[in-house]
């Protein structure tokens, strides 16, 4: 059963779904640019049987606040916010591209509070060719002027986001999406020699692993998160 959720923290409204026991261990998944918590549902159910699962609608996105100010450090410190709102101390943390950074910078600011860490086909912290997204029509999902923000990010990414991923203490897990992503898998497997307790999984789905192999997915962070499970 899924349980829907907002909490205004720090002046921010954030919305979350919960599945899994009330005294499971706390996972906490982070969505990709533009997506929301509901683009975990393909594996959540199966996740649920061992944690308690949090997944969020980041900033800008999904039924969240969109106030207008935007960036992965911020919806860092929104995520951090809100384990201390929830008395979450400890957690397992998911995170799918953008979010996955959004978990990386939070992991090496914070590395005590983070337990595992799985990073699914993240883009690495090193500058890349900028482009011009283009706006889709309609009515959207999220704001706009957040993915204007974070693609600038992302395209140029502070020094400081590299030297900082050897400060994570968490083991790590990186999914690779293969060579049908958009991520440049070689630089993912520079993230993964940065990172000192990393190692790389690739399940070649493309960027959208769990929505495509959601069991091969599954399968993977179960054998990372719970080896001991039968």
């Amino acid at each position: 059963m899924t349980e829907e959720h907002v909490r205004t923290i720090d002046g921010v409204r954030l919305a979350y779904r919960v599945r899994g026991a009330a005294d499971a261990p706390p996972l906490v998944l982070l969505h990709a640019l533009g997506e929301s918590a509901a683009d975990w549902d393909p594996v959540a159910v199966t996740l649920a049987r061992r944690w308690r699962v949090y997944a969020l609608d980041l900033r800008g996105h999904g039924r969240s606040d969109r106030p207008g100010t935007y960036s992965l450090e911020l919806m860092r410190d929104d995520v951090l916010a809100f384990m201390n709102e929830l008395g979450l101390d400890r957690v397992d943390m998911i995170g799918h591209s953008m979010g996955g950074v959004v978990a990386y910078l939070l992991a090496q600011d914070h590395p005590h509070r983070i337990h595992r860490l799985v990073l699914e086909d993240v883009p690495p912290p090193r500058p890349r060719t900028p482009s011009v997204p283009t706006r889709p029509e309609g009515e959207l999902g999220f704001d706009w002027e957040m993915v204007l923000a974070v693609r600038r990010q992302i395209d140029a990414p502070p020094p400081a986001w590299w030297d900082g991923l050897g400060r994570i203490t968490a083991g790590t897990l990186v999914i690779a999406g293969g060579p049908d992503s958009h991520v440049p898998q070689d630089g993912l497997a520079d993230l993964v020699r940065r990172i000192p307790a990393a190692r790389l999984v690739t399940i070649p789905a493309g960027h959208l692993v769990h929505a495509t192999e959601p069991d091969a997915f599954t399968d993977t962070v179960l054998a990372f998160l719970a080896p001991t499970d039968g």
